[in-house]
């Protein structure tokens, strides 16, 4: 996917501003409201170029998906690769914009109550997903997000970055083990932002409003500003503030909890009485979010063989409401009752220094980040299916022993902090044997607090020093990397045949330790908790240490490689590779360990141009083998369980095809299709070395609880959820001159086809399916000068995508069939595509 940009900043006009003193020059670019990005991609100039003469050619694409920069049309890796005018072209600000263009990309959000808003997405590759729930206390991702070249991932998910003055986006898919090693299991997406430029001022702004179908008014500015501070050093400096219009409403409603017959309702006009409490959220466009970011990086060169950059990054994303409808209360609706809401901020400082030893390159890259979340979420849903089902509202009462409002709410915060290393070196592109080497080393730190509320809870049933608590978790996590990495290619016949082998060998460690539960009160004979202490000191703020647990593994990943370069314009070549995530210890202490999953991959790929590089035809044919993979569950009391499932087998084909039909119509097109199935059993337990157990006909006695199985929960052939069968876009963009100024119309289309919800096959019938969808988007705009407008409607039809669904409770509680009237299905949410949205955007170059 390539397209010709539109026409630039002229090299007078560049030359002209460049000469202005520098005060006047800034005082030019800050006039405006807010500033915005130059196009120009990582370490190309940020100054505008030349208008681009008419070609019907494509223009080469520079990637460093191998440490390395290469001609993406050489690189033996099947890659997307979106640039800077793609990402402006499209409209894309954020992870959901980008991702539906990316064929071999799906992703889940929701489930145990978390939030499902920006940066809480679980992205999976090439079919390697489970389903199951996706919460912070989760395995590791299989997806590697990697912000230039340092990692941005944390085990809730990456950070969903706003997509301003980024260079492009790197999607590297398969096992990307040898060179990014720990969760980069399925592959691995690279952010690259654009660099400090000393060659010449820059700036620019962009302003942009839209309106959503069904909801309110969204707004963006952003703004980019380029100061060279001498002849070899420069500052960038990048801010952005987004406002994102909710859609979905919180209609007021009411519900009865059966054992205490209180009633609570959402309505604003709801008196209160001696059975009704009321709460009064209801409220139109819930789920609308304010972003404000900026990003601050320096570049000096000192001398011709060495650079440093440093750069400082943050963001903060507050939204509310929830992102996700009960399709039961109506068309994008839900009847929540407590206040929801989360702010998520986070920073981070990074370190480049590149240069050379000999004519080899080295490379040192180094980050800190800092994540904090904090969460106000209803889990209203909880209790009453807990109460309707199982009489839960009989246990709970106040300090006189009165029934009451069984409704949780849950404050939480989560607190990351990932700092990592890598030091490499490369050997010159030109020689015939390459090498590429390093170490990498990373900890990240996880501080973990949620806090279950009930109002008016008696002392004697909440947890010791936090009134009115009936559960809390207060942990600490900690996942440690190290590794050793290297690849070697050798052409054994010079600009056609090379062969390459790389290696990885690591060590990883993965500790949990605190407290989780009820207090003595509630569960006095419970296993964790205040009743299960091993310490009698407190820990955190909780009332003691209830469990420690840690877990270490070491081995190798490899990875070969042959590549023909039949002609100079066409490629084949042969892979297989390896990839792993490291296995942990459950959050429900109580439970053994989960060990390492591991995917192998054999590919078969090509990358060819045709017609004097008209026509690009890329692709891949692979076969992947994911072993005892690692499956989320939620399990007793709303808690993450984290098992081992056996096997499963990925057979796949992704090919993209890139056409410069003439001077001014671009076509471009993207497709991914997918047989992902279970190649044993799930039986859903493990044995006594938490193996995973593949022969459970009705009447296997589950050794661990002693419970007689009906059968399989999964049987072999099951296909694996989240990840639809095929997978497709098509962009159409045209350009032409209108009186001396140039514009354009694009049109794009994805179709995402039908998806199963889970692995299990009686909680994907609870859940549904996520049925198949077709989204189109459209776009036209005008660029004179320095400036430029375009319009855009994204979802033109207003279509329904199902993206994901989930339960606050476990499925078979909260989906069970048939409880009551008014929710016949139980209480499933479905995350929906954004409705139909109408936009404009103003955009003016310095």
């Amino acid at each position: 996917m390539h397209t010709n940009r539109f026409k630039q900043i002229t090299g007078a006009q560049r030359v002209r501003l460049a000469r202005l003193p520098l005060a006047a020059a800034i005082c030019l670019a800050m006039a405006a409201p807010a500033l915005a990005q130059d196009a120009g991609q990582a370490g190309a100039s940020t100054a505008a170029p030349a208008t681009k003469s008419k070609t019907t050619t494509l223009s080469v694409v520079n990637v460093t998906a191998q440490k390395r920069t290469e001609n993406l049309q050489k690189v033996p890796i099947s890659i997307n690769v979106l640039e800077t005018d793609q990402l402006e072209a499209l409209h894309v600000q954020n992870f959901n914009d980008y991702v539906k263009y990316l064929p071999s990309v799906t992703f889940q959000q929701g489930g145990g109550g978390i939030a499902t808003g920006p940066g809480f997405a679980t992205i999976y590759m090439r079919g390697v997903a489970s389903g199951g729930n996706t919460n912070h206390s989760g395995s590791q991702p299989s997806v590697g997000v990697y912000l230039d070249d340092q990692p941005v991932t944390t085990i809730q998910g990456p950070l969903d970055i706003h997509m301003y003055d980024i260079a492009r986006i790197e999607v590297l898919a398969g096992p990307q083990g040898t060179l990014y090693g720990a969760s980069a299991e399925a592959g691995a997406l690279r952010i690259i932002t654009n660099k400090p430029d000393p060659s010449g001022f820059a700036a620019s702004y962009a302003l942009g409003v839209d309106k959503v179908a069904h909801g309110g008014i969204g707004s963006t500015a952003e703004g980019m500003l380029n100061i060279p501070v001498s002849k070899s050093a420069a500052v960038r400096i990048v801010g952005w503030h987004e406002h994102d219009a909710g859609y979905i409403d919180n209609q007021a409603g009411s519900r009865t909890f059966p054992v205490s017959g209180i009633t609570v309702s959402n309505a604003d006009n709801c008196t209160p009485g001696a059975m009704l409490e009321c709460f009064g959220h209801a409220r139109k466009h819930y789920n609308d979010a304010n972003t404000n970011g900026a990003r601050a990086a320096l570049k000096v060169d000192l001398n011709d063989s060495w650079s440093i950059t440093p750069t400082v990054m943050g963001q903060q994303t507050i939204s509310h409401g929830s992102f996700a409808s009960d399709p039961a209360v109506g068309d994008l609706a839900v009847t929540h009752f407590y206040p929801e809401r989360v702010d998520d901020r986070w920073w981070q400082g990074a370190l480049t220094v590149q240069g050379k030893i000999g004519n080899f390159d080295l490379t040192y890259a180094y980050a800190h980040l800092k994540r904090n979340q904090e969460e106000a979420t209803d889990y209203n849903d909880y209790s009453f299916w807990y109460d309707t089902l199982l009489s839960y509202g009989a246990y709970i009462n106040d300090n006189s022993g009165n029934l009451i409002n069984p409704s949780e709410f849950i404050n939480d915060r989560d607190r990351y902090t990932n700092s990592s290393h890598e030091l490499r070196i490369a050997s010159p592109n030109d020689d015939r044997l390459r090498l590429v080497a390093g170490a990498f080393w990373q900890k990240q730190k996880h501080d973990i607090m949620q806090d279950y509320q009930i109002n008016n809870l008696a002392t004697s049933l909440s947890v010791a020093g936090w009134p009115n608590t009936i559960w809390l978790t207060r942990q600490m996590r900690y996942d440690r990397d190290k590794s050793v990495f290297g690849e070697l290619s050798y052409d054994i016949v010079p600009d056609t045949l090379t062969a390459t082998v790389g290696e990885r060998y690591f060590r990883t460690s993965n500790n949990l330790y605190g407290f989780y539960g009820f207090s003595k009160g509630f569960s006095p004979n419970s296993s964790y908790g205040e009743a299960g202490c091993i310490s009698p000191d407190p820990f955190a703020g909780a009332p003691c240490l209830d469990f420690n647990k840690h877990v270490k593994e070491s081995g190798s990943l490899s990875k070969f490689n042959l590549t023909w370069n039949i002609t100079p314009t066409k490629m084949v070549y042969l892979t297989r590779s390896e990839g792993f995530r490291p296995g942990g210890v459950n959050r429900a202490g109580q439970l053994p360990p989960y060990q390492a999953d591991f995917l192998t991959n054999l590919e078969l790929g090509w990358k060819t141009s045709w017609f004097d590089n008209r026509l690009s035809f890329n692709g891949a044919v692979f076969r992947e083998k994911w072993n005892d993979f690692q499956f989320n569950i939620l399990g007793a009391n709303g808690l993450t369980q984290i098992k081992n499932a056996n096997s499963a087998r990925i057979d796949g084909l992704e090919s993209q095809l890139n056409w410069q039909a003439t001077y001014n119509l671009n076509l471009s097109t993207g497709i991914a299709f997918y047989d992902a199935k279970l190649t044993a059993n799930y039986c859903g337990f493990t044995d006594a070395n938490g193996n995973a157990v593949t022969y459970c006909p009705a009447g296997t006695i589950n050794q661990s609880t002693g419970a007689v199985v009906a059968g399989p929960l999964a049987p072999k052939g099951t296909q694996l959820p989240i990840t639809p069968r095929f997978k497709g876009n098509l962009i159409a963009r045209y350009t032409f001159t209108v009186g001396g100024s140039d514009a354009f119309v694009q049109a794009a289309f994805v179709h995402v086809g039908r998806r199963t919800t889970d692995l299990r096959l009686l909680e994907r019938s609870l859940l549904g399916d996520l049925p198949a969808y077709n989204s189109v988007d459209l776009s036209a705009g005008i660029q004179h000068g320095s400036w430029s407008v375009d319009t855009y409607v994204d979802n033109v039809f207003d279509t329904r995508g199902a993206m994901y669904k989930f339960t606050e409770c476990g499925v078979t509680v909260c989906g069970a069939h048939n409880v009551v009237a008014q929710y016949p299905n139980g209480q499933v949410y479905t995350g929906f595509s954004q409705p139909r949205t109408f936009g404009i955007r103003f955009k003016q170059d310095f």
